[in-house]
């Protein structure tokens, strides 16, 4: 089985859509996907990923299910420092060096500050969600792997976020999401592809083939938007800090 997560285009948060250069990212990402051959496709409520979903759907005459589990992961927890909400995946290295259990898949719940918050329940809500989906086209999640009580080769397509891809790739990884939503980024319209690996008989686990692709818009001479960058180096404050 192949999973493709999506994120949406330059986005309009005050509009909950994208931007001008959101929708040509879109309808690049669509000349793209319109060659896929795609067994379903899910969709966050969101405008912006909805808006992104429907330039590839309406090419290739489909329709996708929306769920509410895969909406962005905005679930904040209060900052130890400064008491304020703050949200997972964005944390400075300072801060994760102090907190060495954010990189530990068993305990990063039980870091005080994220065990008195939302993120646990949300976490395991998204959690069960992917189980789901997965259950119902033959993958059993069954302790840090997934039976594969009907193998295939199906292809499923997410449209959502980087922060609840990150949530998601980590609970198929068997990893602690602070840490590995830190250590990736994924601009808008990037695509994510995993697979299904079944070494040994009728038990499957994840390998990610490609994060953040963006080759549909250097294709097209088409930069990648800045939402959701970082700054390379310090002395560039043009950049996110």
């Amino acid at each position: 089985m192949r999973l493709i997560f999506i994120r949406h285009g330059d986005p309009d948060y005050e509009k909950d859509s994208v931007t001008e250069k959101g929708e040509r990212e879109i309808e690049l990402l669509a000349d793209k996907m319109q060659r896929e051959r795609v067994k379903e496709f899910y969709i966050s409520p969101l405008g912006r990923a909805q808006k992104t979903a429907q330039a590839t759907l309406s090419r290739v005459g489909r329709t996708g299910k929306t769920c509410g589990w895969l909406k962005e992961f905005t679930v904040p927890v209060f900052h130890p420092d400064t008491g304020e909400k703050h949200f997972i995946w964005d944390f400075m290295p300072s801060f994760m060096d102090r907190y060495p259990l954010l990189y530990s898949a068993k305990g990063w719940k039980s870091v005080p500050f994220i065990a008195e918050s939302g993120v646990p329940a949300a976490y395991d809500e998204v959690c069960r969600g992917i189980d789901g989906v997965l259950r119902e086209h033959g993958y059993i999640r069954c302790g840090t792997f997934y039976r594969a009580a009907k193998p295939n080769r199906d292809t499923l397509v997410f449209f959502c976020h980087f922060g609840v891809t990150g949530i998601i790739l980590s609970h198929l990884f068997n990893m602690p999401p602070v840490a590995l939503l830190q250590h990736f980024c994924a601009a808008p319209t990037s695509v994510t592809t995993v697979y299904t690996e079944e070494r040994e008989e009728g038990i499957a686990a994840f390998r990610c083939a490609s994060f953040g692709d963006v080759s549909h818009l250097y294709i097209a001479d088409e930069p990648p938007a800045f939402s959701g960058r970082f700054c390379e180096t310090y002395d560039n404050f043009d950049e996110r800090h």
